[in-house]
């Protein structure tokens, strides 16, 4: 502040709360690759339920301290890059899909191709997300929300796996989880964000119906996390396409005379 300009500079600085929270998920999204390659797949699934978890935190940090800032929507994009595109294809690809080349050279190209396909899938949603963010409708994800798809990733490994399935066992269903969930992504497909209306003073109101649901997985969770997670994040995934075909084949409604 000077004798010329007494208006009281703000430094340039960044906001520590939201920002820290985002760091968290960066580093469980990189341990999950680490530990992905040692062979620890249920903590590198875990870990990236943990990123999901701070990923949802670190927003309304910043909304209900007022601390949003430019800086921390491109650093949350870029961790998300890694803790949901990278992440989940690294572990998917070291615990099966590596073993593609078992069938020959040709297919053990298509398992690391797949993996890629799925990050790059990643790296594009949350770039449509960022350029669109100011004019879609609050109510709803244009294509699988990239948590969601690491979710459902993560989810069939950690499942699998505790159940002795061997990645190499589930090479081509592994295959194909991968490469529909990143064109999940990338889809044209609405899903429902559960952010109620989208504007107004009720913006965050959901239905009733949507905490009963939520109590129900909590108990699920505590009884049986792997499959819980799993069926939540399959029904979740196939809930856009089913409203989609459910939409087309519904008559349109005729105007009233």
């Amino acid at each position: 502040m000077s004798e010329a300009d007494p208006t009281p500079r703000r430094g340039r600085g960044i906001y520590l709360l939201p920002n820290l929270f985002t760091t968290g998920g960066l580093f469980a999204g990189f341990f999950a690759i680490i530990a992905a390659s040692q062979g620890r797949f249920t903590a590198a699934c875990v870990a990236i339920f943990v990123a999901a978890i701070l990923d949802g935190i670190d927003g309304r940090v910043a909304r209900l301290t007022n601390t949003q800032s430019e800086f921390g929507v491109q650093y949350d994009s870029l961790a998300d890059l890694i803790s949901f595109g990278m992440a989940p294809a690294l572990v998917m690809y070291h615990w099966s899909l590596m073993a593609m080349r078992l069938d020959g050279n040709t297919l053990g190209k298509i398992g690391w191709l797949g993996a890629f396909l799925y990050a790059a899938c990643a790296a594009l949603r949350l770039a449509r997300f960022n350029s669109q963010v100011a004019t879609v409708d609050k109510r709803y994800f244009v294509g699988l929300a990239s948590p969601a798809a690491a979710g459902l990733m993560a989810s069939f490994v950690w499942t699998c796996h505790e159940l002795g399935f061997t990645g190499d066992e589930l090479r081509f269903v592994a295959l194909a989880v991968t490469i529909v969930a990143g064109l999940l992504m990338v889809s044209r497909i609405r899903y429902s964000s559960f952010k109620g209306s989208g504007t107004g003073p009720k913006a965050d109101r959901v239905p009733f119906f949507v905490l009963v649901l939520a109590v129900g997985i909590l108990i699920a969770l505590w009884i049986d996390p792997p499959k819980t997670l799993l069926v939540a994040a399959t029904l979740y995934a196939l809930s856009g396409p089913g409203l989609w075909l459910y939409r087309r084949r519904r008559p349109p409604v005729e105007p009233a005379a």
